[in-house]
């Protein structure tokens, strides 16, 4: 995470500033990987969502199907919501105030997931149209799909790192 610059401090090299409001700030270095993983979070989860519609319905036909789509959605979607809300929070890097609204949007985001996924586990436990198995079995491996997309984005990323020595 970087902390905002003053416009006359001078640049990190390798770090390119972007123009914020009345000054340039540069955008934290994470950004890039950040919507990296959004990218790549989306193309898994449509991926997962036709892989177990598939074979839930193969499974246990229409509500096999849709306890996939329905468990390979609600995965994606919480899981996407986390890295979302890291690249959003990040544009408001120009703010005197940015770590608190950082991690106001952050934790607000985690609050909203946890409301949800509880929500949707309530709702969704005794529906006769759909299979709790394979909304189950969707959910989790939506959920292990998306930390090795994350994992392998972190292991593969160059972000630049500065050091200021006296």
């Amino acid at each position: 995470m970087s902390t905002p610059v003053h416009p006359d401090a001078p640049q990190t090299p390798g770090v390119e500033p972007s123009t914020y409001g009345s000054g340039e700030y540069p955008m934290p270095s994470s950004q890039p990987m950040l919507l990296r993983g959004v990218r790549w979070g989306i193309i898994a989860t449509v991926a997962s969502m036709v892989v177990f519609a598939g074979v839930g319905f193969l499974v246990s036909g229409s509500t096999g199907l849709v306890g996939g789509l329905l468990g390979a959605g609600i995965g994606g979607a919480l899981l996407l919501a986390t890295v979302g809300s890291i690249a959003f929070a990040n544009r408001f890097v120009q703010s005197p105030v940015y770590l608190q609204i950082f991690m106001g949007i952050v934790m607000g985001t985690w609050v909203l997931k946890l409301i949800a996924f509880v929500a949707a586990a309530l709702l969704l436990r005794d529906q006769p149209w759909l299979d709790p198995k394979m909304l189950f079995i969707a959910l989790v491996a939506t959920v292990i799909v998306s930390i090795v997309i994350d994992t392998v984005i972190v292991a593969k990323a160059r972000v630049p790192y500065g050091v200021n020595l006296p």
